[in-house]
């Protein structure tokens, strides 16, 4: 048996990718942005995964090379001098690195691709639309030539949104497209162009009095962990949640009206807070993933931000059962609710309290000693935003339930840890990778009845491989139910049998009872078992739709949202 060595430290990267390189392209987040796994969580995945210091000395597909791209253009120079008279040559690009860049998302199978030198699905050309008057004279002048049309937010999809199945063009909407048009204090809304970044949206909305002349400070409420590098477009039209999305709403509760530039028109849903008028238009656009059209802007919700009533608890629970009963009781208790509230099972628990800095403290011994168990106990995280009345009863109603459930009150630090990390956590990524291991996540929605069936089933299939580490959270709540978070981490370097385990946990979550996605969106990823799941009749109505907006299927075609997969390419799950 090998001698551990608590000197040694893996040659974590730390340092930026360099320029135009494959890396550069797959990192997660600021290209200077680090987080490594501390001490702890090194030494759990080493005993996890039957692993030793020699397994972390030597990394595999880093990914220094730089971009190349096999598959010329498919325009024909007169269709790229088009863009080029509109746009000016600085607004357009043919470069294989932009072409890759933004075809590209985040998730694992585009990371394994790119990091192995397997060919991604590109675009033909990169377009840096700079007004809603570009993007209407291109989505016709594309629709005419039977262009294919995608649209790069952020960058940060995990469902495939990005894949240029088709070839075509991509919009870039962040570069030009990112500025506040109107604010109304008064019915406490704002109007944004769509590729407005999320800092600098709610850095506006937190400096409302100097930036807008306003009264007061808010805030946007949407902070999903892809927050830095998303943007509002992209959480409207995946149907994003954040992680206050309890308090505040998911996106659908917080978008009011939309502006779209579609192949046979263009619209403006009104912004009324609510009407009687019929199916509402601006419904049906939220989560179309670009399939109907290009959003272009959008009126949303905003609340008064007062950050010094937060009021930050945690609790650990003897058993998962006892926790969820809690969340349950908490969210139907018509008290009012928590902002961040988020439960983990025990083996996440067991990851989160080293990751947090927990482990080793006295509130780790306290904890033991009090007798809650190792892999039975559940770590609870959660905050109370607004008027300072309120989130005092919200904590005091919440302390109340937990304790009648057996938590023990383990004070707001762990909160706070986690607040300093939780947009940070998916760095680790890299780190993991590197070294020959994948980490994923899938997630799903689900009611309170069927919450326990569908966590046992998913956890069954992904535990039944062999020294797999599954980790699950609820972190979006509901009277009715909440969501589920499924994070996987293996050993794995084949994307082929990458790609059939996580098509196994899709087909579990869909066999228990789950939603295909709780938030995120579809993409292309979870398409394929679109029909299966909401049925032929709503298919059909969703491919009217498109068939409306977009004749000629120039929008995101490719298996978006299932839209436009025939039988062979549903892989017979229908």
């Amino acid at each position: 048996m090998m001698k551990k060595n608590k000197s040694f430290t893996p040659d974590w990267i730390n340092t930026p990718p360099k320029a135009g390189s494959v890396r550069s392209i797959f990192k997660w987040g600021a290209p200077d942005g680090f987080k490594h796994p501390n001490h702890r969580l090194y030494e759990a995945i080493k005993e996890k995964f039957n692993m030793n210091d020699n397994d972390f000395r030597h990394k595999r597909y880093e990914g220094s090379e730089p971009v190349s791209c096999d598959r010329k253009t498919g325009l024909d120079n007169r269709q790229i001098e088009w863009f080029r008279e509109l746009l000016g040559p600085e607004n357009i690009s043919v470069s294989d690195y932009d072409r890759v860049k933004y075809s590209t998302g985040k998730t694992m199978e585009e990371t394994m691709k790119l990091r192995q030198g397997v060919p991604v699905e590109v675009n033909d050309l990169v377009v840096h639309p700079r007004n809603k008057d570009d993007i209407r004279k291109i989505v016709s002048f594309c629709n005419q030539e039977i262009i294919p049309v995608y649209v790069y937010g952020g960058g940060s999809s995990v469902t495939k949104g990005l894949q240029c199945v088709k070839g075509g063009i991509t919009l870039v909407m962040s570069t030009h497209m990112n500025r506040v048009l109107s604010f109304n204090e008064t019915n406490q809304t704002i109007t944004v162009e769509s590729g407005i970044m999320g800092p600098a949206y709610e850095s506006i909305l937190n400096h409302a009095p100097e930036k807008l002349g306003a009264e007061y400070r808010y805030t946007g409420g949407h902070f999903p962990q892809s927050f830095e590098y998303s943007s509002v477009g992209g959480w409207i039209v995946t149907l994003g949640s954040g992680q206050s999305s309890t308090y505040y709403g998911d996106m659908y509760d917080i978008v009011l009206s939309q502006e779209y530039i579609t192949p046979t028109g263009n619209f403006r849903t009104l912004d009324f807070p609510a009407t009687a008028t019929g199916p509402k238009i601006n419904d049906i656009m939220k989560g179309s993933e670009g399939s109907f059209g290009v959003l272009v802007s959008a009126t949303l919700k905003i609340f008064k931000t007062k950050p010094e009533n937060r009021r930050r608890f945690a609790f650990i629970f003897p058993t998962w059962e006892g926790a969820v009963d809690a969340s349950r009781e908490i969210l139907q208790g018509e008290f009012g609710k928590p902002a961040v509230f988020r439960i983990s099972d025990p083996e996440e628990t067991d990851i989160a309290l080293k990751m947090y800095g927990i482990e080793g403290t006295p509130i780790s011994s306290l904890i033991s000693y009090k007798g809650y168990k190792p892999m039975r106990r559940c770590l609870c995280i959660g905050t109370a935003e607004g008027e300072k009345n309120f989130t005092a009863n919200v904590k005091k109603q919440i302390k109340k339930i937990c304790r009648k459930y057996g938590a023990m009150y383990i004070t707001g630090y762990p909160v706070k840890n986690w607040e300093h990390g939780r947009y940070r956590d998916p760095y680790i990524r890299e780190d993991l990778n590197d070294f020959g291991m994948i980490i994923d996540t899938l997630e799903t929605g689900v009611t309170w009845d069927n919450l326990h069936r569908l966590h046992q089933g998913v956890r069954e299939y992904i535990k039944n491989r062999p020294e797999t580490i599954c980790m699950t959270h609820a972190s979006h709540f509901y009277p009715q139910g909440t969501n589920l978070y499924f994070i996987f981490i293996a050993r794995m370097e084949s994307i082929k049998e990458y790609l059939e385990f996580q098509e196994g946990i899709i087909e579990r979550i869909e066999e228990h009872g789950g939603s295909l996605s709780h938030h995120h969106g579809v993409g292309k990823m979870i398409g394929p078992w679109m029909e299966r799941h909401i049925g032929k009749k709503q298919m059909d109505i969703l491919r009217a739709l498109k068939n409306h907006f977009d004749p000629n299927n120039i929008m995101n075609p490719g298996g978006t949202l299932g839209l436009d997969l025939d039988d062979d390419q549903k892989r017979g799950r229908i």
